[in-house]
């Protein structure tokens, strides 16, 4: 049996504010093609299909689209709900989706597999939707942190596998769960933190007992172990994540169960790249023409800020969707508030010079910049001394 191993689409996300759903969707299609090339007989959908537990109608109609043409494809489908989705939703979509697509999210079925047969025999497909403990202590008495849940839910699941094998003597086993294991490395600030003081992290051990378990909810391509994989997300969704690839697992089982699995990659629509050093030298660089039609992330470190930082940029970098402005930390020692420098100030220019301190993070007026209060200070005076009623009107200064 060749499965394919996918997860976390996140239909309906946006980039930095900009839609996603023309670019997951041509991902999408290049990954029905590849179910077809591949002959693939299971295709898993491990949970946070959609990004949103109130996803919008095209997000709705772009999933209905590539769970039919999957099933064109003569794979059976399993699909299971993540975190980020609402179970009631997307179980409701389940009674509208044709045979050979299993849509799993109610907490009760666990333990009751979808079995599938090759030539070797049943395979039963275990789909654990996500786990919310604060909703399963009354029925799952004892609950109390997702790991908790999980563990439940497997000792189900196993208890389940070992009854059929002893009637057949032959089957096989596949979970899927949506969770946060022990050994994963997350992309950090990307995937919404399912843990509690580090309780909610599950134990590798939890899923013992299966030929293959397909997890979901890590965005990039992870492996725990031979038989326990992650295969992250199909697009990428922060700048934080360019660099690990997309993809899917094709795996296979044979008769004894897990034969092997290999990396399918994915397109991707538009590289990601992350930028930084200082401002004109990222405006103008020629070592920057290779991002010139990618998503870019810039953080320049002048010591000031640039004005209208992300316009300018856009007009070289089209894509430009995040600036940040990281200037260097002040090599000064002075210590002082706001409050203590305007205190100490002995002249004007002092007073001006603390007020920029204070709002420049440390940074004082420039060379140009002190020539120019200089003249304004100087002008000033000479406006008190020679006509009082002159001083009260503002002092113009060409820079």
């Amino acid at each position: 049996m060749k499965i394919l191993h996918t997860s976390d689409w996140h239909i309906g996300r946006t980039f930095h504010g900009h839609s996603t759903l023309d670019a997951l969707r041509g991902v999408l299609d290049v990954l029905v093609a590849q179910v077809r090339e591949e002959g693939v007989d299971l295709v898993i959908v491990a949970g946070d299909v959609f990004d949103s537990a109130t996803p919008a109608a095209a997000c709705y109609g772009l999933l209905s689209d590539t769970l039919a043409a999957l099933a064109d494809t003569g794979a059976q489908v399993v699909v299971t709900s993540g975190n980020h989705d609402s179970a009631a939703r997307l179980g409701f979509q389940a009674r509208l989706l044709r045979s050979g697509i299993h849509v799993l999210t109610d907490p009760a079925a666990v333990g009751r597999p979808i079995t599938l047969h090759d030539a070797h025999g049943p395979v039963q497909v275990y789909g654990i939707p996500y786990l919310e403990p604060a909703l399963l202590r009354h029925e799952w008495p004892g609950v109390r942190s997702q790991a908790g849940a999980l563990a439940h839910a497997m000792d189900l699941v196993r208890a389940d596998a070992a009854t059929r094998r002893a009637q057949d003597g032959a089957s096989r086993g596949i979970a899927i769960a949506h969770c946060f294991a022990a050994g994963v490395e997350p992309t950090p600030h990307l995937e919404r933190d399912i843990q509690q003081g580090g309780l909610d992290v599950v134990p590798l051990s939890t899923f013992d007992g299966m030929d293959y378990v397909a997890l979901g909810h890590i965005h990039g391509r992870q492996q725990l172990s031979e038989r326990v994989r992650y295969a992250g997300a199909p697009l990428h969704y922060s700048f934080g994540e360019g660099a690990k690839p997309r993809g899917s697992w094709l795996v296979d089982l044979d008769a004894e169960g897990f034969a092997g699995a290999a990396w399918l990659p994915l397109p991707v629509p538009r590289p990601l790249q992350s930028l930084r050093g200082a401002f004109d030298d990222i405006l103008h660089s020629p070592d920057h023409r290779g991002a010139e039609d990618a998503w870019v992330s810039v953080e320049y470190t002048d010591a000031l800020p640039e004005p209208d930082a992300l316009r300018r940029l856009q007009e070289r970098f089209p894509h430009c969707a995040s600036v940040v402005h990281t200037p260097p930390r002040s090599a000064s020692d002075d210590a002082r508030t706001y409050v203590q420098r305007v205190r100490a100030a002995r002249s004007d220019a002092d007073l001006v010079e603390a007020f920029l301190v204070h709002v420049r993070a440390g940074e004082g007026a420039t060379e140009p910049e002190a020539e120019l209060v200089h003249a304004v200070l100087e002008e000033r005076v000479r406006a008190e001394r020679d006509d009082p009623a002159r001083a009260e009107r503002p002092v113009r200064v060409s820079a």
